[in-house]
């Protein structure tokens, strides 16, 4: 029997268990066929790491195509999990078939996968098979059916029969920040004080204080003339210091430009007489007994070197107070607070050499796949690596300090080494988290005693996701092979982790109402990439898990529930990490603490 027939009979023996009869086609299961999925479930290789399996249609020059909002993604449309595709999406996605699995990318097939002949695991009702089937992956239609050979998705916790199920998103989500704090602990013994120039990106171990005012004595806020009493005033030199209170009321020669005045620096000035101007600087301290400060473009000065005003002349205008900003003692942020450059300035000004940090979650980036390449175009079924270069940076902008990326074939061995080597308090790795024949995660984890804490998310893209805790205060989060479904999985449990181990506070949750309609998941919860516009959030199409093109153009993720989303319906927005909301001045701050006006 050749692997062709094997696989035809494996999927009559899987539709037998649910009393379905096998697809009516000419065409054999698994064979090479327009419906036919690439990659590496089975089928031409290359296209995409995670391949589709049979009912998935991969038109389009990168070979995933596209669906219109709403379509079924991941394998799941909304009739039961057979996934009904949309003609044309507006991406310039695939055509479908009404019926047809609308997984492009990852390898389902028309239905669910069981319990089955294989490896493949089972799934829920509706669940993904996502980048994980070999041709004879996931069939059958709205009912369980039998995984066969591939990578097929194994879901969530385990259950009674071996089955398995997906974790709720806001569930996986909570089990991620739990793992943190029970990894990290109280971070207080954690704190290091660090330089500035060495504090940014961490968090504040403890609330940043004032050690002074601010400012810490009466300043001027514009260059212009320090005057006293009411005018016209007589222009003076710049007074002395407070030793030389005796030259503080020699008159300037004409109109006193020939006079620097008061500059920023110099030491205590002494008392301006009644009826006097002099000279002062941005930033300069003000003298004794000055009413305001006259900005240099609103005032004159005439032939016998007197000063006017041509505006009227408001007591204390122009000056800053001391203590305006705070007064020394004053909280100026909480602990949690992520150091940024305007906190290291506020730092400074407010007289710290150094802050109380909690040190950085180390990461380790662990690339999986044979088939991935660093440089130069796809060729002969082998793709270019993008969560490589993605995922570093994506991390460090998250608060970890990332140690290495490593590329690591489809080996066993050398992922088991690499895992249980590593000193990261995090591991991050890249596909292999179903049960193909070189989805290697799940064995490698049993075999090095690591408890799986969710194994499986009900959530597209992203569904094979899973957190792992390797040993105490060490954790692993496998992420799909799938980019788009790879930053699903980052945000999902790797966020939530890492500020729970960098110490910083909780994520402030926001909803932004929607300019256009969402179309939901028939059963789980869809992240979106969306952008901010003035009249809400507007859904970006090429939001397939295989594609990037949508996320590079996002403000963040919307959280879309399985209902989907109407016009002016307000979703919970995950903002990217290096957009102008993320760590926004709400975090951890109240309004009686914070700077409103």
């Amino acid at each position: 029997m050749t692997p062709r027939d094997r696989e035809s009979e494996e999927i009559e023996e899987a539709l037998a268990l649910v009393g379905r009869k096998p697809p009516g086609s000419n065409a054999q299961p698994g064979a090479d066929s327009p419906d036919r999925g690439h990659g590496r479930g089975g089928g031409k290789p290359g296209v995409d790491r995670h391949g589709a399996g049979p009912g998935a249609s991969v038109s389009g020059p990168d070979g995933v195509g596209g669906v219109d909002p709403g379509a079924g993604q991941d394998g799941d449309g909304p009739d039961s999990g057979r996934g009904t595709g949309r003609s044309g999406g507006a991406d310039g996605g695939d055509v479908l078939d009404p019926g047809r699995a609308a997984d492009r990318q990852r390898g389902a097939g028309p239905g669910t996968s069981a319990p089955g002949a294989n490896r493949g695991g089972s799934m829920e009702p509706g669940g993904e098979a996502e980048g994980h089937g070999s041709p004879a992956t996931a069939v059958g239609a709205g009912t369980p059916a039998a995984g066969v050979a591939g990578r097929s998705a194994a879901s969530g916790a385990h259950t009674a029969g071996g089955r398995h199920r997906a974790r709720a998103w806001e569930e996986a989500r909570a089990i991620a920040e739990r793992a943190g704090r029970s990894a990290g602990g109280d971070p207080a013994p954690r704190a290091e004080s660090v330089p500035l120039d060495r504090a940014l990106g961490r968090a504040l171990a403890e609330a940043l204080t004032a050690l002074t005012d601010l400012p810490s004595f009466d300043t001027s806020a514009m260059d212009g003339w320090a005057v006293s009493g009411p005018g016209p005033w007589t222009i003076l030199s710049a007074p002395g210091n407070s030793s030389e209170a005796g030259d503080s009321t020699r008159p300037s020669a004409g109109d006193g430009t020939g006079d620097s005045g008061i500059l920023a620096g110099q030491a205590v000035a002494a008392p301006l007489p009644d009826g006097s101007a002099v000279r002062i600087a941005t930033g300069a301290r003000i003298p004794p007994d000055v009413t305001a400060v006259i900005r240099s473009e609103h005032a004159r000065t005439d032939s016998g070197g007197r000063l006017h005003a041509e505006r009227e002349v408001a007591p204390g205008q122009d000056i800053r107070p001391r203590g305006q900003e705070c007064r020394s003692g004053d909280r100026l942020l909480p602990a949690g607070s992520l150091v940024t450059p305007a906190v290291l300035g506020l730092a400074a000004a407010a007289g710290y050499d150094g802050l109380l940090t909690v040190p950085q979650p180390r990461v380790e980036v662990l690339v999986l796949g044979d088939e991935l390449l660093t440089e130069g175009l796809p060729h002969d079924g082998l793709i270019r690596d993008a969560l490589g270069p993605m995922l570093g940076p994506w991390l460090r902008a998250l608060g970890a300090e990332v140690l290495a990326t490593r590329r690591i074939g489809d080996d066993a061995d050398a992922l088991h080494r690499a895992i249980t080597g590593s000193e990261a308090d995090l591991v991050i790795t890249t596909g292999g988290t179903a049960a193909g024949p070189v989805d290697h995660v799940h064995p490698v984890l049993r075999k090095a005693g690591a408890e799986l804490l969710v194994d499986g998310v009900a959530v597209r893209p992203g569904h094979p996701m899973l957190l792992a805790r390797l040993a105490p205060g060490h954790h692993l989060v496998g992420l799909p092979g799938n980019p788009l479904a790879a930053v699903s999985g980052l945000l999902t449990l790797a966020e939530p982790l890492l500020r729970t181990l960098a110490g910083r506070s909780p994520r402030v949750p926001y909803r932004v109402p929607l300019r256009e309609a969402v179309h939901g998941h028939p059963y789980d919860t869809r992240l979106v990439p969306v952008v901010h516009r003035d009249e809400g959030l507007v859904p970006l199409h090429f939001n397939g898990p295989a594609m990037l093109r949508g996320i590079a153009a996002a403000d963040g993720l919307a959280v879309v529930p399985p209902s989907g989303a109407r016009p002016g319906e307000e979703l919970e927005v995950l903002d990217l990490p290096w957009t102008a909301s993320a760590d926004g001045p709400l975090e951890g701050v109240s309004r009686e603490t914070g700077c409103f006006t």
